[in-house]
């Protein structure tokens, strides 16, 4: 039995979520938020407007460690993506703790990592690892509660 992995693509804007073909980016007015999961693995971020960020971070693993590729992304810079949707989150919220989001925010952010240097422990009880490290749609879910966004109903 073969079984695959969570994909959906969503996009945040004027307080709702919508649900997207795969891979697809309309415009969307600003502030707005798009998420698209890849086989439980990755979620992409792209969110707008960018301010100190890039606009684009990543949940679960990044494309250059997914696909050992490293010309599959950008390089990440966790700290800059967190500064950068921290100063979002602070357009929705602008009574808020803007530096507290931003290191909140960085306990969910994925950095490229050598996909050679993983070693599974073979003595680690599976039950113990949280869902939200195994598949990406939990720690999704988990991330856009700590932006305080509702969450599409498929990740509900």
């Amino acid at each position: 039995m073969f079984v695959v992995g969570f994909f959906g693509t969503y996009a945040y804007e004027h307080g709702s979520w919508k649900t997207l073909s795969e891979g697809e980016l309309p415009p969307l007015a600003e502030p707005s938020l798009w998420i698209d999961i890849h086989d439980s693995d990755i979620t992409s971020v792209v969110y707008t407007p960018a301010g100190t960020g890039s606009g684009v971070a990543y949940l679960g693993l990044t494309p250059r460690t997914y696909f050992e590729n490293p010309n599959a992304s950008d390089p990440t810079d966790v700290l800059r993506e967190a500064a950068g949707l921290a100063a979002w989150w602070g357009l929705l919220n602008p009574d808020g703790d803007v530096p507290a989001k931003q290191a909140e925010l960085l306990a969910y952010l994925a950095e490229d990592e050598d996909p050679h240097g993983f070693e599974w422990n073979e003595g680690e009880d599976v039950d113990d690892i949280d869902d939200g490290e195994v598949f990406v749609e939990v720690k999704t879910r988990r991330f856009l509660v700590a932006l305080g966004l509702p969450v599409p109903a498929e990740l509900g």
